[in-house]
C-alpha cells in the first residue's frame, strides 16, 4: 500500500524508502521491496509478527544492516550510497533508540547522555568526556525533559529499566536528529513503564518536529500513541495508513486469522526477539 501522503511541500520527503530489500548470505529473504515515504514529523509504529522484517527495516535506514537493494533518502541525501565517512556523518542526523538501552553501564547518566554529543567533538575532548558548555546546558534541560532530573551523576547500572530507556532517549536526542528510530524500545518494559515511554516518544516527536519510527510488538500502544501504522507480513508491507484505520480485517491481513475482538491472554503472547544493539559510540565514532 501506499505512504499516507505524498511529499512535503516544496522539496523533498524527511524519508523516502523506495524498493529496500534485505537477503541475507543463508538465501532468507528479510526485505522484498519496501516502499515508504514520511513527509512530516509523525510517529510511526511498524508492527507484524517476529519474523516479519521490522527491525531489519529500522536497521537499514542508519546501515546497522546493510541493505541488498533499493534507496533510503533523508532530505533528499542517498544513505545507501554512502562511504564510510559520509554514513558516519549521516548517523549523526539519525538518534537510534534500542531495547537494551545500550548504556556504558559504568558511565554516569549525564555522561551517557553527552555521548550523543561524540560524533560532534574532537577525539581529545571526546576521549576526556570535555563537552562546550551549551551540551552540558542542552543535556541537563534534556535529563528534566524525560523525567530525570538530578539523577546527571548516577551511574547507569544503577537505574531501572524504564530510567534507562529515558536515557537512552535523552542520548538520541542530544544528536540534534532529524529522524528518531526505535527498535522495540518497550520490549523489556513492564506495562505502565511501556506507556510512560510510548507517551514520552509521542509528546517529543510533537514538541520537536522530528518524525520517529518504531518497531514494536504491542498493538495497543501502536493504536494508543503512534499517528501512522505499518504492518509488515513476510518482509512485505500489508497495511499502511492512519493508526484509526487499524481494523480487525488490517490485523488478520498482518497477523492471520485471530478473533480480534477478545483481550489477549499475556501468556499467549510471543516474546520479542532479542537483539545485540550495535555500540552508539562506535555509530558515531
Amino acid at each position: 500500500m501506499s505512504a499516507v501522503s505524498g511529499a512535503a511541500a516544496g522539496g523533498a520527503p524527511l524519508l523516502a524508502v523506495a524498493g529496500l530489500a534485505k537477503v541475507y548470505p543463508t538465501g532468507k529473504k528479510a526485505l522484498g521491496g519496501v516502499d515508504v515515504v514520511i513527509d512530516r514529523p509523525q510517529l510511526v509504529a511498524v508492527i507484524g509478527s517476529s519474523g516479519a522484517g521490522k527491525s531489519t527495516f529500522i536497521r537499514c535506514i542508519n546501515r546497522l544492516v546493510e541493505p541488498t537493494a533499493g534507496s533510503v533518502r533523508l532530505n533528499g541525501e542517498e544513505i545507501v550510497a554512502l562511504d564510510r565517512k559520509g554514513l558516519r556523518a549521516a548517523r549523526r542526523r539519525i538518534g537510534m533508540i534500542f531495547q537494551e538501552y545500550n548504556l556504558v553501564e559504568r558511565l554516569s547518566v549525564m555522561q551517557n547522555v553527552l555521548s550523543g554529543r561524540l560524533g560532534y567533538t574532537g577525539l581529545l575532548a571526546s576521549l576526556r568526556y570535555r563537552f562546550p558548555p551549551e551540551d552540558i546546558q542542552a543535556a541537563f534541560a534534556l535529563l528534566d525533559r524525560v523525567g530525570l532530573d538530578g539523577y546527571h551523576n548516577q551511574r547507569a547500572d544503577a537505574l531501572s529499566g524504564g530510567q534507562r530507556q529515558r536515557v537512552g532517549i535523552a542520548r538520541a536526542l542530544m544528536q540534534r536528529p532529524e529522524l528518531l528510530l526505535l527498535d522495540e524500545p518497550t520490549a523489556s518494559l513492564d506495562p505502565k513503564t511501556s506507556r510512560q515511554i510510548m507517551r514520552l516518544v509521542r509528546e517529543l516527536v510533537a514538541e520537536r518536529q522530528t518524525p520517529a519510527i518504531i518497531n514494536i510488538h504491542d498493538v495497543a500502544l501502536a493504536r494508543a500513541h503512534a499517528d501512522r501504522i505499518i504492518g509488515m507480513k513476510d518482509g512485505l508491507i500489508v497495511f499502511d495508513a492512519e493508526a484509526s484505520a487499524l481494523t480487525d480485517a488490517a490485523l488478520t491481513r498482518i497477523y492471520g486469522e485471530e478473533d480480534w475482538s477478545t483481550p489477549q491472554d499475556e501468556d499467549d503472547e510471543a516474546p520479542a526477539a532479542p537483539t545485540v544493539a550495535t555500540a552508539q559510540v562506535d555509530a558515531l565514532s
